[in-house]
């Protein structure tokens, strides 16, 4: 029964079934079929992943971040960053990068961080002679940067999956996102030394575009502030961010409107759907995976391999690749985490090291195809065909890799944070 149940999962995952449905089907025939259990149970603790307290912020963010994103905050925060660095060599790509870690620090969705950066930036950038296909790549790439830089719905996620506190698990993605953004601006500065800057800003263009950004750039610390001061919970501090959002767009910038507003809540609330109904169904996979006690098998098995930790480290690596291909980062997570976490925490290594590294790796499925929404969306932007931006994956997928491998040495970038705000 089981194999029949992972061949029908994976039939449905070739022709397309959305994802949660191929969650549901599969592991619930396992679970009705090859174990017996009654449908009570199934639905108990879909019902038990749902209703976790942290879960809750998960919505909030990502309204705060479409509100921001109709609100003008998106747009004074780009234009802030092109006074800054657009005049450099290969600026406009840069600028992009660094607004795409601005708006990570406030939104909780790496696909609206392509939309609300990437309207903006990436007409720009083709009207100045960047290749469409780099564009594209660039913007996916870049839009990673949310799932480490807090907030971030990938550390909520994680959080809830291992009981690791929400706020350890956003310190730990400061370090190594801020990292990333490195990487990407050596990419730009690598590719595109030689295209045209645009002309230099002077000292009052700059002041007057960082005085009109300081209202979106104080967000971050609204949210993480209260958080680490003990005054907030990131469910409450995720709800003030959308109100600060909407003082912003009614009142700061005036840009958003009660029909844009009305706009935000459906775009939240069919995302948020999208998400939560991965969750509910990828729980049937948990009841699974308890009664065949199918982790504790690994781990006896890893560990009775003697296999160093490296060798763990290279494996999860090179899992998250594969699945990140062909399935979208939150079932990766799911999927594979209560796993890992498992074996890590029977190895005596750092979850938080853990989380670093397995986004960096499956985060890299954003652009590989066949799924690469990352692509698909960025292409989507500016209405182009994403096929054509597949020539420059490869150069992202090995900037990627190296960056996976460097998280892997250096757990400290993901734990240093966390243990000084302990």
């Amino acid at each position: 029964m089981y194999i029949l149940a992972f061949a029908i999962s994976f039939f449905l995952l070739c022709f397309s079934v959305p994802i949660f449905l191929v969650f549901g089907i599969g592991s619930s025939m396992a679970a009705i079929l090859g174990l017996n259990l009654p449908w009570s149970v199934l639905i108990q603790v879909s019902f038990g992943a749902l209703t976790k307290h942290v879960l809750i912020a998960v919505p909030l963010f990502i309204f705060a971040g479409m509100v921001m994103l109709r609100g003008g905050a998106a747009t004074r925060l780009v234009d802030f960053a092109t006074k800054l660095v657009g005049h450099w060599p290969g600026g406009l790509g840069i600028a992009m990068v660094i607004s795409m870690g601005f708006f990570a620090a406030f939104c909780g969705s790496i696909l609206a961080a392509i939309t609300a950066v990437g309207t903006i930036m990436m007409p720009k950038m083709i009207e100045q002679g960047y290749p469409k296909p780099f564009v594209v790549v660039l913007a996916a790439s870049a839009a990673l940067l949310e799932a480490l830089i807090p907030p971030s719905n990938a550390a909520i996620l994680f959080s809830a999956l291992t009981n690791v506190p929400v706020s350890q698990t956003f310190a730990a993605g400061i370090v190594p996102g801020l990292i990333l953004l490195l990487f990407m601006v050596g990419v730009v500065l690598l590719k595109c030394r030689s295209i045209k800057s645009a002309e230099k800003s002077n000292t009052r263009e700059r002041f007057i575009a960082a005085k009109n950004a300081v209202p979106a750039l104080i967000t971050p610390g609204i949210i993480l502030g209260g958080i680490y001061a003990g005054l907030l919970t990131p469910s409450e501090s995720a709800a003030i961010a959308g109100l600060w959002a909407m003082i912003m767009g009614f009142v700061i910038y005036r840009e958003l409107t009660v029909s844009g507003l009305i706009a935000c809540l459906k775009e939240t609330a069919s995302i948020t759907a999208v998400i939560f109904a991965i969750i509910a169904t990828a729980t049937f996979l948990s009841v699974v995976l308890t009664y065949t006690q199918l982790p504790q098998k690994i781990i006896v098995y890893f560990t009775e391999l003697g296999a160093g930790i490296y060798v763990f480290w290279f494996a999860l690596a090179l899992i998250c690749l594969i699945l990140g291909t062909f399935i979208e980062i939150v079932p990766v997570f799911y999927l594979t985490v209560p796993i890992f976490a498992a074996i890590i925490t029977s190895l005596n290594q750092n979850l938080l090291h853990l989380y670093v590294v397995f986004v960096a790796f499956a985060g890299i499925g954003m652009i590989t195809p066949p799924v690469c929404v990352g692509v698909y969306t960025a292409a989507g932007v500016i209405k182009d065909d994403p096929a054509k931006a597949f020539k420059e994956v490869p150069l992202f997928v090995g900037v990627g890799i190296l960056y996976g491998i460097l998280m892997i040495f250096l757990p400290s970038a993901a734990t240093w944070l966390p243990n000084i705000l302990r």
